[in-house]
């Protein structure tokens, strides 16, 4: 690997971005794969702002058509998750190859447009996946295609990511708060159900075994978690069928616990887990021995190891410019993203009918692509995101709403109703909390809640004030549910709430 390239040639791809969010963040790396960075789009001021100051000399605009008119050769979409299908046609007429952002589509009909667009075009088209593509998820890769694992009989993937706040402020401007209309959710991350966002967990185990989804059984979850608009917060598990009649259970949603990279997986031969450490048992039985592995770190992965993501932000990167400089295949061309998009798609389709199964479609197969052309019906639009608020509404009180959910539920769970809750959970089973290192942390979450108190006293107080004044509108019904799951009272009288913390934090023993 040469000091500025991994690649033996001194071809440079041409990049614009459109989404200065996510898109701006996934190019950190691109100089190590000849990639030079020279346009970006993107509605918002102020990512715009963030992209012109962190890349100097590039083109930005807010306006696509001029943006696409600008001299390069690629292009990567990290737009709104609704428009992926209609940008990547547009860029693959405009003559630029296309990387992006999950998923591809978000109807079958817009499938089947962009299909028969890449095919026409001739152009390299991949999707960003990158769960595939950590350390662990490669080496289990190459040990599988060398038939380590004998024949996939079962796998369990996972990605749960309890994401209330960024229904609400994925956007941030430049002084940290949303920058949409604090009356308005999220333009798509607020009314998604999440089997529409299943490649993170499905990805991984299709691209390790190869095989692809032909069949998919999603029963319902009716039980909510507080603080999302509509029935949205709760778990969509779905079974899959896959092209050699082994099943998988993919799991998404939003739950109290999180795994982003959750993996089990099941061969004849042998079986791999990947939680927190990476294990595989070996001896094709199951009281095998069971062996902790540290997967050799290439020089490549170093580089990758800098990316987000596991290494994976670096590597869907490499793939691209690599079939772009070379014309090797990457492992996610725009037949492999259809069958992860479908099975999505599919799955909630399946889960309107109560788990019944429900074909995963081909879309190599223009006879199959002809059954599904006229099938635009997405079902996630459950509300209109812009439109959360009665008609009439006062814009002095709702426009609080975003910046609230920010402090009912922030990013970094370092305040707010998570801290009062871990907190208090955690002082509950203090007595019996194992280890020394655990009973510190709760102990430090205590004091954190002394801190922030009087802030989220005055969140509570907010969100009292807009659910009265809209009670039967969607965020203020919404609102009530989450005063509902927290002793209220508790947090607004801050100055005894605090005394009574501060006399627990006296009364612990020295650990």
């Amino acid at each position: 690997m040469s000091e500025n390239s991994v690649f033996k040639t001194d071809k440079r791809i041409k990049l614009g971005v459109w989404g200065l969010g996510r898109g701006a963040y996934l190019v950190h790396q691109a100089k190590f794969l000849n990639i030079d960075v020279v346009a970006g789009c993107d509605i918002h001021p102020d990512m715009r702002e963030c992209f012109a100051k962190n890349t100097p000399g590039a083109f930005v605009t807010a306006d696509e058509d001029e943006f696409l008119a600008q001299d390069f050769d690629a292009v990567l979409i990290a737009t709104y998750f609704k428009d992926h299908a209609k940008h990547t046609i547009k860029a693959l007429n405009a003559g630029k190859h296309v990387m992006c952002e999950v998923t591809a589509f978000h109807t079958p009909a817009d499938g089947v447009k962009v299909v028969e667009a890449v095919e026409k075009s001739g152009k390299v088209y991949n999707l960003l996946e990158n769960y595939p593509f950590t350390k662990e998820n490669m080496y289990i890769r190459d040990l599988w295609q060398k038939g380590f694992f004998g024949e996939f009989m079962y796998g369990e993937a996972s990605y749960l990511h309890e994401c209330r706040v960024l229904s609400y402020a994925y956007n941030t401007g430049l002084d940290g708060l949303p920058i949409e209309p604090g009356y308005h959710a999220h333009n798509w991350r607020s009314t998604l159900n999440t089997h529409y966002y299943n490649t993170h967990s499905l990805g991984p185990i299709m691209n390790i075994t190869g095989l692809r989804p032909v069949a998919v059984s999603a029963t319902p979850c009716d039980v909510y978690l507080p603080g999302y608009l509509g029935k949205k917060g709760t778990v969509t598990p779905s079974i899959i069928k896959m092209n050699n009649g082994a099943l998988m259970r993919n799991l998404m949603g939003c739950t109290t616990n999180d795994y982003h990279m959750e993996l089990r997986m099941w061969g004849t031969k042998a079986s791999v887990e990947k939680i927190n450490d990476l294990k595989i048992r070996v001896g094709a039985c199951g009281g095998g021995e069971m062996l902790k592995i540290a997967p050799e770190i290439s020089e490549l992965q170093k580089l990758a190891d800098q990316a987000g993501h596991g290494g994976g932000d670096f590597w869907e990167l490499y793939y691209f410019a690599r079939e772009i400089l070379t014309g090797e295949p990457a492992p996610w061309n725009i037949y492999s993203a259809a069958d992860v998009t479908l099975t999505g798609i599919m799955a909630v389709h399946s889960s309107l009918k109560d788990g019944e199964m429900v074909e995963v479609p081909d879309f190599r197969n223009k006879a199959v692509r002809d059954q599904y052309r006229n099938d635009d019906v997405y079902y996630g639009n459950a509300f209109d995101p812009e439109n959360i608020f009665p008609e009439g509404h006062d814009p002095s009180l709702t426009g609080q709403f975003s910046e609230l959910m920010t402090k009912l539920y922030p990013k970094s769970n370092g305040s707010g109703l998570p801290t009062y809750n871990m907190a208090y959970d955690g002082m509950k089973i203090f007595d019996n909390i194992a280890d020394a290192e655990g009973k510190l942390r709760i102990i430090s979450r205590v004091s954190r809640l002394i801190e922030c108190l009087p802030t989220l006293a005055d969140a509570i107080k907010t969100a009292r004030k807009i659910a009265d004044a809209y009670p039967e509108s969607l965020p203020g019904k919404m609102l009530y549910d989450v005063l509902d799951s927290v002793d209220c009272e508790k947090i607004c009288n801050v100055e005894q709430t605090t005394a009574e913390l501060r006399t627990w934090l006296e009364n612990r023993h020295k650990i």
